[in-house]
């Protein structure tokens, strides 16, 4: 467990699926809305919103908890080797894909994503993983590209039967440092 003063990053686990759909129906209405048209936004929200138990239970996923008594959860997010559009295909070994981010809309600009990035990278870098891949919302890009990831096109994810939400696919090859990391 990596810890600030305030909060502090732990591996999920299934039981932590309640507080992840509750951080995400937080997060995700507020920070992302801008980005996309509304209607096709309040169709995807349902499914955006509900916490993957193969992430939580993947020991590659993680969590932010405030320090202190209630222990609420204020971010998640981590990485897979499996590609979030192609589970079955095989997975290229030094290369990992940023999985389903969130900060709660009161703790962003605090150094919670950034904590969860860094503990993504000493993780899959003692993993042999140098590179990292993500597909980003609209609205998340200048962050991820504030962490050393290069804009690589655009894309649309498919969330269901007859619905997709543009999106931007993104690189980052990890450096020498674990917590550094360049486009």
């Amino acid at each position: 467990m990596s810890k600030t003063a305030d909060f502090a990053v732990r591996t999920a686990s299934l039981e932590d699926a309640e507080a992840v759909s509750a951080l995400l129906q937080a997060s995700y209405p507020s920070l992302m809305a801008l980005g996309y048209e509304p209607v096709l936004f309040a169709r995807a929200l349902p499914l955006l919103t509900k916490a993957n138990p193969a992430l939580l239970s993947s020991g590659t996923w993680y969590v932010v908890e405030l320090s202190g008594a209630d222990g609420a959860l204020i971010g998640c997010g981590g990485w897979a080797r499996q590609r979030p559009d192609a589970p079955n295909e095989p997975v290229d070994t030094v290369l990992g894909h940023l999985r389903h981010f969130a900060t709660h809309p009161k703790w962003t600009r605090r150094g919670v994503g950034r904590a969860l990035f860094e503990r993504c990278v000493a993780d899959a870098r003692l993993a042999g993983v140098c590179t990292f891949e993500c597909y980003s919302s609209i609205m998340a890009e200048a962050f991820y590209r504030a962490l050393g990831f290069r804009t690589v096109e655009p894309m649309k994810i498919a969330l269901g039967d007859n619905l997709t939400i543009p999106s931007v696919r993104m690189l980052c090859q990890m450096t020498t440092g674990p917590s550094e990391a360049t486009g």
